[in-house]
């Protein structure tokens, strides 16, 4: 079983869609998800500095983007699908997308109206998110509990997101859980938490609206792990997990259980391959951060990886 992960927010870098856009068909395809996002993705793929992509309003709709393009050209270049697909984050709208349960446009569509309701409860307070490496994970959780934090992100073992006031997250880094260091995530507010409240109640209005079909292969929710085999579930899951932690690392636990053999992150790649090096040791993994990623990530998906 090989398994197609679409990375979430922080994964993208100025210029990565550049190389994208050298591909057929693909500027069309762009201009037509910028209409649906509301957001110039050629322009912001490929001009913009990394401050301008770090805005909520501009990431969300970039990196789904991408990873929707990646997806299928891998699935061009490969003649099938993978046989499984998850998304951390807000690129579980390009994993529904992959897995047929909503239609790419609305995928753009919805990702522009996630991000925008994402950054305006943002707005409404100064808030952050951390990365918590290393230390006793309940003594971490703790630590968390007493500062009014929320654990945000499980992303691996040893590896927790904390998001709340940068206040207190300040107070964390001052004074971490023995054996941990924090180090500041660039991203503009506490996903993930109580704090995305508004967000979600913009999203549950916007989905309404969408066509929904259920899974065409093995589909992952960030909720809890389990596989959604219900497309409805999948799209609600969509929508509650803006205000609810990220559980990658039972994704991860249900990857292994279900005895995958191939672990493919698309663009803008890196993170979550990273996490799979530790998490799901002596998986074949490909990273496809560019088009030349590809014919890595077709032997891997068609078995002759090690021909």
């Amino acid at each position: 079983m090989i398994v197609v992960a679409c990375p979430g927010q922080g994964s993208q870098t100025p210029g990565f869609l550049a190389p994208w856009l050298e591909l057929d068909g693909v500027a069309e395809q762009l201009a037509a998800f910028s209409e649906a996002a509301e957001v110039d993705l050629i322009a912001h793929g490929t001009e913009s500095d990394a401050d301008t992509i770090r805005d909520t309003r501009i990431a969300q709709p970039l990196i789904v983007a991408a990873s929707i393009v990646a997806s299928q050209e891998l699935v061009r270049l490969a003649g099938r699908r993978a046989d499984g697909a998850a998304g951390h984050s807000v690129g579980e709208l390009a994993a529904l997308a992959g897995a047929d349960v909503i239609g790419t446009d609305d995928a753009m569509r919805l990702v522009g109206i996630r991000g925008r309701a994402m950054a305006d409860a943002a707005a409404q307070a100064p808030t952050g998110m951390s990365a918590v490496l290393g230390g006793d994970a309940d003594e971490v959780v703790a630590r968390l509990t007493e500062l009014d934090l929320t654990p945000a992100n499980y992303n691996v073992a040893g590896q927790i997101v904390a998001a709340g006031s940068l206040e207190n997250l300040a107070r964390l880094a001052e004074d971490p859980v023995k054996g941990s260091r924090v180090r500041a995530l660039e991203v503009a507010g506490a996903f993930h938490t109580s704090y995305m409240a508004p967000a979600v109640e913009a999203l549950r209005t916007a989905v309404a609206e969408v066509p929904v079909h259920d899974p065409e292969l093995t589909l992952w929710s960030n909720r809890d792990g389990a596989v959604v085999t219900d497309g409805a579930d999948a799209l609600d899951r969509i929508v509650t997990q803006v205000s609810s932690p990220v559980r990658w690392d039972l994704c991860m636990e249900s990857f292994a259980s279900a005895g995958i053999t191939g672990f493919i992150e698309v663009a803008p790649a890196g993170a979550l391959v990273g996490l799979a090096k530790r998490g799901l040791r002596g998986v074949p993994n490909v990273a496809v951060k560019t088009p030349e990623d590809l014919d890595a990530a077709v032997a891997l998906l068609n078995g002759e990886e090690s021909k």
